[in-house]
């Protein structure tokens, strides 16, 4: 049995480009902060992620992330500042930097990060998710 990964390698082997279309993977989930894969690049993935409500404060000690959002608004704050992302916006959180994303509606996210990169950084708890679950 293959995982997911290695499926979509073996199906990226048959064929010369593998497009992905965004809509498409967003339809194929509802749960909320739950990232799921949808490309590798080298080690870096890119994950699509529905959200809505407050996450964790938490940060990513050895590793930047990037926040695209594709639909909605992300905020994300920080110590000092909170920043609004709007669809078509993305921002790169500096590595090692105190952040807690949240929505007050539902949007739609593509997060880039390095692969094995748990969503709540050092930290654990009931927003843990599973980590390389491709779609």
């Amino acid at each position: 049995m293959y995982t997911g990964y290695e499926q979509c390698k073996l199906l990226i082997g048959r064929m010369n480009m593998n497009k992905v279309n965004l809509s498409e993977k967003f339809a194929l989930f509802h749960q909320q902060w739950k990232p799921k894969v949808i490309a590798q690049m080298n080690d870096y993935q890119f994950k699509v992620v529905k959200l809505q409500g407050e996450f964790i404060w938490h940060q990513h000690d050895h590793t930047d992330e990037t926040f695209i959002v594709i639909s909605g608004q992300l905020n994300i704050a920080f110590e000092d500042e909170t920043v609004v992302l709007n669809a078509g916006e993305l921002l790169v959180v500096p590595k090692g930097k105190q952040h807690k994303p949240f929505a007050e509606q539902e949007c739609q996210v593509m997060i880039i990060e390095p692969k094995g990169i748990l969503n709540t950084g050092e930290e654990r708890s009931e927003r843990t998710a599973e980590n390389d679950v491709w779609i």
